[in-house]
């Protein structure tokens, strides 16, 4: 069976929940090719290389923000591809026939087309998020794959690109999508509320290697230090502000506290004014993005992870963070917040605890806590590697999601 993967930039070290779908489905004898934009990022996961997998990466050309060199860089694509493909001429000059329905721009088909042109044929077409799910349904109506298109959704797919569209943009994708696969019960019911065939869609959960992030008890360190990490993109939905007023509030009366942020991304800027403004430099440390063995390295020594997660003003939310499988599967207990398909994950009390968004006072209070009853954290440790053992396994999902594939192209039956 050939997959054509189709998602947003690639590759990405904070999105190892894709890398480990594609690599688990070659491992399970599929072939994969994957449709990306370039991504800027020089760090690369170790699994690139193993699987040779830009050998198999297919690039889009990036449209420009201003709408007319990118109205020019479609005509080129168009001309340059012509002779060859004649018909890109004619979805170029009817495009509207094909686009209308799927909220994409016309003069965007030979950006999203280009690429499959000269390929094989391909039985599924997986899209990891909404509008990649768009680019796909756009493929099927052109004629240019017959393949099944299968759409993965995540958070902000969900969210804030249906609040920034006019109407439902997913509409005709529901049409013409043969399956959905959103990561939790939370975005399943939102996909139900906006019209899709509920007998389309099958939750398929993200997961980690457990072989990778093996199980190692908590206690205290010898140096009475307590370690505390956050390992996200330095966005607003991650509410990385949050904790950081948090951990500053603790550290007024435990100067035993050290708390790593591990990320980068826009308010990286912002954030350390916060911490400057707090007075916390010696207590809190932004380290950038590290390669996966890095991350690994300082979990390792961590005793709690912290997940503060918030909905944005624009109404963007996560999916669920796949740095609070990885720690639940190396038996850090985890501090977290009752946002989009968390709970699904982290259960309250028994693995970790849940606080409400944005709540500083009921976060520092449960790390205050969690602190100061360091008997909790192997009991909290182990049954929460027992949960992702159970339920977000990435190995188990993959076999899941073979048989969904298989059962998927087998027959109309994808229950």
């Amino acid at each position: 069976m050939k997959i054509a993967f189709v998602v947003d930039k690639f590759p990405v070290l904070s999105q190892t929940f894709i890398l480990n779908q594609i690599t688990g489905l070659i491992e399970n004898g599929y072939e994969v090719d994957i449709y990306a934009t370039p991504s800027l990022e020089l760090k690369m996961h170790s699994d690139i290389k193993k699987f040779n997998l830009m050998q198999y990466t297919y690039y889009f050309t990036t449209p420009s923000k201003n709408h007319v060199i990118t109205l020019l860089r479609s005509l080129r694509l168009t001309l340059v591809n012509s002779w060859k493909y004649p018909i890109l001429l004619n979805w170029l000059l009817n495009g509207i026939n094909y686009t209308k329905e799927l909220s994409l721009r016309t003069w965007l088909i030979p950006y999203i087309v280009t690429p499959f042109l000269d390929k094989k044929p391909y039985e599924i077409i997986y899209c990891h998020f909404g509008p990649n799910g768009l680019r796909g349904a756009l493929l099927k109506k052109l004629g240019l794959t017959q393949g099944k298109i299968v759409t993965s959704f995540h958070g902000y797919d969900i969210t804030k690109y249906i609040q920034k569209s006019a109407g439902n943009p997913y509409k005709n994708l529901f049409e013409v999508g043969d399956l959905f696969l959103p990561i939790s019960e939370h975005w399943k019911n939102k996909l139900i509320d906006l019209g899709c065939d509920e007998k389309k869609i099958i939750v398929h959960r993200m997961g980690v290697d457990c072989h990778k992030f093996s199980f190692t008890p908590r206690y205290p360190s010898n140096d009475g230090q307590i370690r505390i990490v956050t390992i996200a993109r330095l966005v607003e939905k991650k509410g990385v502000e949050y904790g950081i007023r948090a951990i500053a509030k603790l550290t007024k009366a435990n100067q035993t506290i050290e708390y790593n942020v591990i990320g980068d991304g826009p308010l990286s800027s912002h954030l350390q004014e916060i911490i400057q403004e707090l007075g916390a430099e010696n207590t809190v440390k932004l380290l950038g993005w590290k390669e996966q063995n890095e991350v690994v390295e300082i979990l390792n020594k961590s005793h709690i992870l912290l997940a503060p997660s918030v909905t944005s003003k624009d109404g963007d939310q996560e999916g669920i963070p796949v740095v609070l499988m990885e720690a639940m599967a190396m038996g850090i207990p985890v501090v977290s917040t009752r946002h989009s398909g968390i709970p699904e994950l982290v259960q309250d009390t028994v693995t970790g605890f849940l606080v409400p968004e944005r709540d500083v006072d009921t976060l520092a209070a449960r790390l205050s806590y969690l602190i100061e009853h360091p008997e909790l954290w192997l009991e909290m440790g182990q049954a929460g590697r027992r949960y992702i053992e159970n339920y977000y396994n990435i190995n188990k999902l993959n076999k899941q999601l073979v048989n969904i594939c298989q059962n998927l192209l087998c027959s109309n039956n994808i229950e």
